[in-house]
């Protein structure tokens, strides 16, 4: 078994029960015990679980605050974010005026959009060159270029923003919690996403069941009142409807 297979079972596991021990994941995976623990070390490394005496914790009550690069994230369930996209462009329509967040998940829907008379906004450089390169009419935002994320950030993107008015925006989030809603760690970004969603007619906010738990430092939307498009129901979300299980 691939080490991202082993590490994403192990997150499911924490999803599922809060805590596990190494013995518990060395019964499930059939892995050794150094093994399991070099898995254990580098999860909590990356900031997706905390480690503890012979096991490890969910990270749900710590906050997040470190931003991974585009590279680091785009190498994280893959497939998840594939079908979480695919599904996301079934909703765009002839004549949308689409914003488009900076992320790796809505990287994804520029693969899967079919519909040609549609207008698209970004504050990602990639993304609109990705959109450009497959024909799409597109329009980049403005401002600050922050290097982590490759997004636009700042004053000028969020006045810009203003006066664009979309029927439909797809978002990413770094954490979200019934409480805390979607979080960002970087305020500028927050901002930049709270005003572009203020701007949409329909938000869809594009997680896959990792994201579900985790707090980052800043909050730019609430959990109710967001549809969530996901490829899973994680543990304590069961009766939500504005969740949307992607197939």
């Amino acid at each position: 078994m691939l080490t991202k297979q082993r590490q994403e079972i192990i997150i499911n596991l924490l999803e599922k029960h809060g805590s596990v021990t190494v013995a518990e994941i060395k019964d499930i995976l059939g892995a050794s015990e150094s093994t399991i623990r070099r898995d254990i070390t580098a999860l909590d490394k990356e900031g997706r679980l905390i480690k503890v005496f012979g096991g490890a914790v969910a990270i749900e009550n710590k906050v997040l605050t470190h931003e991974y690069t585009v590279a680091q994230k785009s190498e994280l369930n893959q497939e998840e974010k594939r079908r979480i996209a695919k599904y996301a462009a079934t909703l765009i329509e002839p004549e949308d005026f689409i914003y488009v967040d900076a992320g790796t998940t809505t990287a994804h829907l520029l693969d899967y959009i079919k519909e040609d008379n549609v207008t698209f906004v970004t504050n990602a450089v990639a993304h609109a060159q990705g959109l450009a390169a497959r024909g799409k009419k597109v329009l980049l935002v403005g401002g600050e270029l922050k290097g982590t994320t490759e997004a636009v950030i700042g004053s000028q993107a969020m006045q810009m923003l203003q006066n664009y008015h979309f029927t439909k925006g797809f978002f990413g989030a770094n954490g979200v919690t019934k409480k805390d809603g979607c979080t960002t760690p970087d305020a500028n970004e927050a901002m930049v996403k709270r005003i572009a969603m203020g701007q949409c007619k329909k938000s869809y906010m594009l997680c896959d069941g990792s994201k579900f738990g985790k707090v980052s430092s800043i909050t730019f939307s609430p959990f109710h009142g967001t549809i969530f498009l996901t490829d899973r129901i994680v543990a304590g979300y069961e009766e939500c409807n504005n969740i949307i299980v992607v197939e």
